[in-house]
């Protein structure tokens, strides 16, 4: 019980404490300890396939626990982004400060999923709510269970439309028809489920989420992927084409973040 009551009073202190006012301590220190972890794991990762260079090398155990890890750590870093966004949000807005252009940007961001005022703003004297542990580790958990899967489909994909030097648009322009008609809506369906599953929630609650917030983002994929995808499989070889959708996915991963957490709301 003690230990208790002093792990809420540290993590009380630390969301009590605001960088010039404007960005929580307690994530920028989890977003620093994050960024740390990804330079480590880049480095230890780059190394691994200069010393093992080829495609045989994605079968090496050592590599699979860096990727492994690595998909893990930018999941993390994604819902730290959309967490840091809510609390910067809901001290703007509760100030009232109707010139911040970085609360008015979030503010649009969410705007079509607004929250009840009185949720979204406590009583003024009350802290904004604390770092969500239990969800940061929803995510990461997500992005390490995903990230094998990922990687049996890309490999599908290389091995069913070839690249080469004679043909290398076209088999892209495949990959990434296959990628956004199939394993997209797929990916999104798993996305929810789990997310709704791990937060305690049954057979309606995921209905309820399919019904409100599965085809918005559905249509938002469809905006950013594609693109994303194209320069993935036509450029990136297989070997990197998962760190670099983990990577571009921190932006997209927070998306979902705040669309999962506003719809509970």
């Amino acid at each position: 019980m003690a230990i208790e009551n002093s792990r809420r009073r540290l993590l009380h202190t630390l969301n009590s404490r605001w960088i010039y006012g404007k960005l929580p301590l307690l994530h920028a220190a989890i977003f620093l300890l994050q960024m740390a972890a990804v330079s480590l794991l880049t480095r230890k990762f780059n190394s691994y396939y200069a010393s093992r260079p080829g495609e045989c090398a994605m079968r090496k155990k050592g590599d699979w626990g860096t990727k492994l890890t690595q998909a893990s750590v930018l999941g993390g870093i994604a819902d730290t982004v959309a967490q840091t966004l809510t609390a910067i949000r809901q001290r703007a807005v509760r100030k009232g400060d109707k010139d911040d252009i970085l609360a008015i940007e979030i503010h649009e961001l969410d705007r079509r999923n607004p929250w009840p005022s009185g949720e979204l703003i406590p009583d003024s004297k009350k802290l904004p709510p604390p770092f969500d542990f239990e969800r940061l580790t929803r995510f990461m958990s997500y992005g390490f269970l995903m990230a094998p899967v990922q990687h049996k489909w890309f490999g599908f994909l290389s091995r069913t439309f070839p690249v080469t030097k004679s043909s290398a648009m076209v088999p892209a322009l495949k990959r990434v028809a296959f990628d956004q008609f199939l394993f997209a809506p797929a990916g999104l369906a798993c996305f929810f489920t789990f997310m709704t599953v791990a937060e305690g929630g049954g057979k309606r609650a995921v209905s309820k989420k399919f019904q409100d917030i599965y085809v918005p983002a559905l249509k938002a994929n469809f905006l950013v992927w594609p693109a994303v995808q194209i320069i993935n499989f036509r450029v990136m070889p297989i070997q990197f084409q998962i760190p670099f959708v983990s990577t571009i996915g921190i932006a997209w991963t927070a998306y979902l973040s705040l669309t999962n957490s506003s719809e509970e709301a």
